[in-house]
């Protein structure tokens, strides 16, 4: 019971940490135009699995912030929603790249002072 109980312990504070990069990591990929569904798989062979009930609120409320625009393209007798980066999404995503950068080095001095 323990071991199940830690296992739960690491998933969700695994999926909090994850939670806050996902927005610069759809971000990063959108350099060209993409549709939901390609994002899913592009994100899952940079090894960063999400969800369609996850990835479309987001793009949307990233819509919302000015930080990607999107357009329906008829694609094979069907609509699809595509979405690319936009100038304002494209400087933060400078911005944040940064901050994560030095998130990043400030976190490996604290692992560097970290006994198991």
């Amino acid at each position: 019971m323990k071991t199940q109980e830690s296992n739960e312990k690491v998933v969700g504070l695994s999926q909090e940490l994850r939670r806050g990069v996902l927005p610069l990591a759809v971000l990063s990929l959108l350099k060209e135009q993409k549709y939901g569904y390609a994002l899913i798989g592009d994100l899952a062979e940079a090894g960063i699995e999400i969800d369609q009930g996850t990835l479309y609120p987001m793009l949307r409320r990233l819509e919302s912030q000015a930080l990607l625009e999107s357009s329906w393209i008829l694609e094979e007798s069907r609509p699809r929603r595509y979405y690319v980066i936009s100038e304002q999404g494209s400087s933060m995503v400078e911005v944040l790249s940064q901050e994560w950068k030095e998130l990043n080095r400030n976190m490996e001095k604290l692992f560097a002072g970290f006994t198991a």
